[in-house]
């Protein structure tokens, strides 16, 4: 059986890190025996007729897909064109959105054959084993399919007890080196599960209350595999790794006894933390922990059951400095029964703490509290275009506050800092900046450039055929082509094209005695496009 998996579109904007839900998907299709590629369109542009030569060159049985409730739309309509090209293949989609919206997704999407709630390793196996044959399917938990033109959504699949038992993610089927382009971190997980009640998060119903550990070998096995593609930057994406202080000694004891050098951040809870932990996370090369406050207002933290003080806040933050871990805060403004009185507290709360912060703006998604019990909360959700959420426009309002008083409190805020960015950006070309301002906007320019090399396939199109006989001279002008193609400055063209080459994220190959220039796969297995 030949399985494809796609990593649907996600904006680049929103600082996407190679997709781990897509890759434990994969790595469970082939445990179960199945070949399996990635089509990942999140560091490629996606186009019906790439899809098509894709799957003209595979032929898969099953294309599968995840998403989130961003991405879901594009995902959608994906499995569509799948289906547009061959009837035959069986389309299938899992993650947190459609676990939630099943019966209305298939009933609004006749190109999706199946959907998998949940954690769908388990259901993998099943499936697989079985053929995917429709007479077997009543009998499989945690999936909803049609039967007899009817939409059949079976009994929840169980959590899985123990964690180790399943594969590492099978990141090598990832384009990694676009993703080691953006220089994005990379994301792992130490368990699942959690136990608190947040009503604006899903994690509670997709992973269960009980926190299931990973072995710290195994979680220190799968950092090694990363470091091994050349990545040196990781992010612990669990909130709950460090409420297990044990877990967190274990882990940080095997990755010195390994001697393994890297960088790493984590999440965190802000009643977890203590200096003993924030030390021995520091010294394994952790350098910021992220905390989620939501709101500097104590009776709003008591109305969305996020069961922290800001007096904690307070305490994890002032730790985290003394330790010498940066701190990030978030806060999310349009909650319920919020009001400018709540966000002026959340204001003068955030700014006093002394740490990074930003705000998000409420999004309800499928399959949290606030959304499907609204009508017991101050809050009036206004649309169910799932492309508006993305928690940087308000798409709720309160009794007391407009769509409108909300995005104006947070563009205020972001109006700030766009202010000092734009004289930073002024002082870069007069010269008045330090070096560090310097750095932090030669970065914000790479990073555009980057987006553009990735988003529209640059390399691809700009890189081929060039009609010279050289390297060098194939290299300086695919620069030249991409500097005309995106504006950008000819030194930061030749600069980022240079250092693309030296990491070996690009490379060349002769095509009609004529030197042209791809993408690799990754650094460890050179795989061509």
């Amino acid at each position: 059986m030949k399985v494809a998996i796609i990593a649907p579109p996600y904006p680049l904007a929103e600082a996407p890190a190679p997709p781990l839900g897509v890759t434990y998907v994969a790595a469970a299709f082939a445990a179960a025996g199945a070949e399996v590629r990635i089509f990942d369109y999140i560091v490629r542009r996606y186009t019906e007729n790439k899809l098509r030569e894709e799957l003209a060159d595979f032929r898969p049985d099953i294309v599968g897909a995840t998403s989130v409730t961003l991405n879901f739309p594009p995902a959608a309509s994906i499995l569509e064109d799948v289906k547009r090209s061959d009837p035959s293949i069986i389309t299938v989609m899992g993650g947190p959105h459609v676990s939630f919206t099943a019966a209305n997704t298939l009933a609004a999407y006749p190109g999706i054959d199946l959907i998998v709630m949940g954690e769908g390793e388990e259901t993998i196996r099943e499936l697989v084993e079985g053929g995917f044959k429709k007479n077997l399917l009543p009998g499989i938990k945690g999936i909803a399919f049609r039967k007899n033109g009817a939409i059949e959504v079976n009994e929840p699949r169980e959590f899985i007890p123990d964690l180790d038992s399943l594969p590492l993610p099978a990141r090598h089927l990832l384009p990694l080196s676009r993703y080691q382009a953006l220089g994005y971190p990379i994301s792992i997980i130490t368990g699942r599960g959690c136990p608190y009640e947040c009503i604006f998060c899903q994690g509670r119903r997709m992973v269960g209350k009980r926190i299931r550990q990973r072995s710290a070998v195994l979680v220190v096995d799968e950092i090694a595999e990363i470091l091994s593609y050349g990545i040196n930057r990781i992010n612990v994406a669990d909130d709950l790794f460090v409420t297990n202080k044990k877990k967190v000694r274990e882990v940080c004891k095997e990755i010195k006894e390994r001697g393994l050098n890297f960088t790493w951040s984590a999440f965190a809870r802000v009643n977890t933390v203590d200096q003993e932990t924030l030390e021995i996370m520091r010294d394994t090369g952790c350098d910021s922990v992220s905390f989620g406050v939501e709101s500097g207002n104590p009776e709003m933290l008591a109305r969305v059951k996020k069961g922290i003080t800001l007096e904690q806040v307070r305490r994890a933050v002032n730790l985290c400095n003394e330790v010498g871990i940066l701190a990030h805060t978030s806060f999310i403004a349009g909650l319920p029964g919020e009001s400018p009185e709540t966000l002026a507290d959340t204001k003068k709360f955030a700014a006093s703490l002394g740490s990074l912060y930003g705000y998000h703006i409420l999004a309800p998604f499928p399959g949290t509290t606030v959304r499907e019990k609204v009508a017991e909360y101050d809050l009036q959700i206004l649309t169910d275009d799932w492309v508006q959420y993305d928690a940087n426009r308000a798409i709720t309002r309160t009794s007391r506050l407009s769509p409108e008083a909300i995005n104006a409190f947070v563009d205020d805020f972001e109006g700030e800092i766009m202010r000092g960015w734009e004289k930073q950006l002024r002082n870069y070309q007069t010269g008045a900046n330090s070096p560090l301002e310097d750095l932090q906007v030669g970065g914000y320019f790479r990073t555009q450039l980057v987006y553009q090399l990735l988003s529209e396939d640059l390399i691809e199109t700009e890189g081929q055929n060039n009609g010279v006989s050289t390297i060098e001279k194939s290299r300086d002008l695919l620069c030249e082509r991409i500097k005309k193609k995106t504006g950008s400055d000819g030194t930061l063209v030749e600069k980022t094209i240079g250092d693309f080459i030296g990491k070996g994220y690009i490379k060349t190959r002769k095509e009609q005695e004529n030197p042209s220039w791809y993408w690799t796969h990754n650094n460890k297995v050179d795989v061509l496009p």
